[in-house]
């Protein structure tokens, strides 16, 4: 057996084994280019890799692959990403570890030489991890700013609550799908990918990035505003149905067009320019190792890792069996009209939504998710977890001052109704409003055997009957949300 084919083998035999012990995050990532509009670039991307690959697969023949000791660590470093993940909660880590993981295989493998003549094609399966809708909510804020701005040097008549913008045509919402996060999301794997085989000097290949990237956000905004403009003119509907194809099936194929028309004059790489130069590769591979030996010890990294992970996972604490919220002095239990809102906590092992009200005419709703443990789609923070069900007629307006350390928001219901909410978790014995803190919390009691029960605690009040201010008084008159958190924990 040649070389090639051996070290070829011991590849696939790594990779295959890594793909079926974490086949869940494989899966998970599969069905998420698959199923999300934001991701489905990753699905052209795959084959793109293959591409880069075969390019330089002729060129990297002469060399000669080894098995790769310090890879070992690069798979290590991959599998802590992986349990971190695992532990907290947190499906973008795993998917970065088991990315990782692959990578790193691909050195232990194939040694130094071929994962540096491989080296773009790696860095850049990176991008087929999904991240970034956490930039939703500032790309939303950010195009109804610029939508604003532009209407009124347009001399059109405009109000701005949040992400909403009112105009004479009508009411409109800058909603999730309007962000233009799944544009620049799919425009920074096209100008990667671009700078890649269009420049060859650093500086101007992190210039093309970044002036793409700034692009697409402006040229989102602007359309926004074209929208609005153009629901000025001909009517909502009219308006609605223009944006729809053009946001659809026009509006990235001329971002795009723009950006490469412009950067054309800057193109520094000739058209037959080698994909990698192999004369910088040779010479005698460094840490190389024996088969026998390093072969198993990659196997045994992602089998340590998974088994670390099905401990860890595995612990749970019971609740009590029934959670209460005390009502505070001067308060009362309540029952009144309101547009009907409720959290959303999925996988919660129980849930309470209780109102209460006092004889200023203030009203509050007290809502708590409670978990025994944590996992996958039964987690505290976790995008449309919380205060806003994303399947109800509730969205998301503005952030407000913090009530006693709270995630503290405005949200808005058609009508339109205010209504403010502060959110806080109670994770492994620390009450925050931050969710990262909440996470690394629950990372900690997860890792470290701490309480692995958690709490969502929300404390909400439409703004007619006293929004922030009635949500501060009754935590003031409950002793604290700490207290408030004891109690329902302690409850019988």
């Amino acid at each position: 057996m040649t070389p090639w084919r051996r070290h070829l083998g011991a590849l696939a035999l790594l990779a295959a084994t890594i793909l079926a012990i974490f086949w869940r995050d494989a899966a998970d990532m599969a069905g998420i280019w698959w199923h999300s509009s934001t991701f489905t670039h990753c699905l052209l991307m795959v084959p793109m890799i293959g591409w880069l690959v075969s390019q330089r697969a002729a060129l990297l023949r002469p060399l000669t692959p080894a098995f790769w000791w310090p890879a070992l660590l690069w798979m290590a470093g991959a599998g802590l990403v992986w349990l971190v993940g695992e532990a907290a909660g947190v499906g973008l880590f795993r998917q970065l570890g088991l990315v990782l993981m692959l990578q790193g295989g691909v050195g232990a493998t194939l040694g130094e030489k071929l994962v540096r003549g491989l080296l773009f094609p790696l860095g850049y399966a990176l991008l087929l991890v999904p991240f970034g809708e956490e930039l939703v909510p500032l790309l939303q804020t950010f195009t109804a700013h610029i939508s604003v701005v532009l209407l009124h040097m347009s001399g059109i008549a405009t109000e701005m609550q949040g992400v909403f913008v009112t105009t004479k045509a009508g009411f409109f919402e800058v909603a999730e799908e309007c962000s233009g996060v799944n544009f620049l999301i799919a425009m920074l794997a096209y100008s990667v990918f671009a700078a890649h085989l269009c420049f060859k000097s650093w500086t101007r290949r992190i210039v093309f990035v970044a002036a793409a990237l700034v692009t697409t956000i402006v040229a989102n905004a602007l359309r926004a505003y074209g929208t609005m403009v153009a629901a000025d003119i001909w009517g909502i509907e009219a308006a609605g149905g223009i944006d729809h194809i053009f946001y659809g099936w026009i509006f990235f194929g001329l971002v795009i067009l723009i950006v490469m028309l412009v950067a054309l004059r800057w193109f520094d790489r000739p058209a037959n320019d080698v994909a990698v130069d192999v004369s910088e590769l040779g010479g005698t591979p460094r840490f190389a190792g024996a088969a026998r030996a390093v072969l198993p010890a990659a196997l045994a990294v992602p089998l340590f890792f998974a088994g670390w992970g099905l401990l860890v996972g595995g612990r749970s604490a019971p609740l009590p069996p029934t959670m209460t919220v005390e009502t505070p002095p001067g308060w009362r239990d309540a029952r009144v009209d309101a547009a009907a809102w409720a959290p959303r906590f999925d996988g919660a092992d129980q849930r309470l939504l209780r109102q209460f009200a006092n004889d200023g005419g203030q009203v509050v709703t007290v809502a708590i998710g409670g978990y025994e443990r944590q996992a996958e789609g039964r987690e505290v923070v976790a995008f449309g977890q919380g205060a806003i069900d994303h399947d109800s007629k509730w969205a998301w307006s503005a952030a407000l001052p913090a009530v006693e350390d709270a995630k503290t928001e405005r949200l808005l219901h058609p009508g339109p109704v205010l209504r403010d909410a502060a959110t806080w978790y109670v994770v492994g014995g620390t009450v925050t409003g931050n969710p990262r803190r909440a996470k690394l919390a629950g990372l900690q009691a997860r890792l470290l055997g701490g309480d692995p029960r958690a709490l969502s605690l929300i404390v909400s009040s439409e703004e007619r009957h006293g929004g922030r201010n009635a949500i501060e008084d009754f935590v003031s008159a409950s002793g604290g949300v700490k207290a408030m958190a004891d109690r329902a924990l302690k409850s019988r």
